[in-house]
């Protein structure tokens, strides 16, 4: 091969990967992927989480508080990730919190039940 014609491949190779590298931005910007994890946190507070699972939703909403400092910044890769741990920790967060909820319920039942059966066996006496 002759070596200007490697010249000339070469300084296309290299435009064309500068050309891409000018495309590529920071992608699109996690609009619905931000709408979600407010609504996965409103959904986890509005199951009381904030009572059975504080933590967990402490930290689904420091994550969103990042990502929203990352969306500023124009990182919306890593605000993206964020935001979707966000809204799973906020998701975990409220079906613990409805877990516990049910169990406790289940327990106020059973000591109502036991409660009656009580009263039946002195009534009975």
């Amino acid at each position: 091969m002759k070596p200007h014609r490697l010249l000339a491949r070469t300084l296309i190779i290299i435009g064309l990967t500068m050309a891409l590298m000018a495309c590529a931005g920071p992608g699109p910007k996690p609009d619905s992927q931000l709408q979600s994890a407010q609504s996965a946190i409103q959904q986890a507070e509005a199951a009381d989480a904030r009572q059975f699972e504080p933590v967990l939703l402490n930290q689904a909403q420091n994550k969103l508080a990042d990502a929203r400092e990352l969306i500023d910044r124009e990182q919306y890769t890593e605000a993206q990730r964020l935001l979707e741990k966000a809204a799973v920790d906020a998701q975990l967060a409220a079906a613990r919190s409805q877990t516990e909820r049910a169990t406790q319920a289940v327990a106020e039942i059973n000591r109502s039940i036991e409660n009656l059966q009580n009263r039946l066996e002195m009534d009975e006496q």
